[in-house]
């Protein structure tokens, strides 16, 4: 970790790993579940892998409301998250836009 980053709460740090998962669960759904479905067939991979994408984002979502209303994350910086958990990769940057001091 840089100098830059600080200590941070139980919520908040819940809602980076949610949002981890949740990046990777919709690289995996983008990138294999969705070409398999049609180039190989094979929708049931869109199946399995959307459930367990739609669960981590509504985890995702409910981790983001928690870091606003129990450990003080300000407001413009939970929109900001969520924006990037729409945005194919964007929770993998959730340190540089969220959590890294300014």
């Amino acid at each position: 970790m840089s100098n830059t980053t600080i200590e941070l709460p139980k919520p908040q740090r819940e809602m980076r790993t949610v949002g981890f998962w949740e990046g990777v669960s919709f690289l995996i759904l983008l990138f294999i579940a969705m070409p398999l479905k049609y180039y190989a067939d094979m929708p049931l991979a869109v199946r399995i892998v959307g459930m367990i994408h739609g669960l981590l984002f509504v985890g995702f979502v409910y981790t983001i409301v928690n870091a606003i209303t129990s450990s003080g994350l300000p407001l413009k910086k939970g929109i900001i998250a969520f924006i990037a958990s729409l945005i194919p990769f964007g929770t993998f940057f959730l340190d540089k836009l969220v959590f890294e001091k300014k």
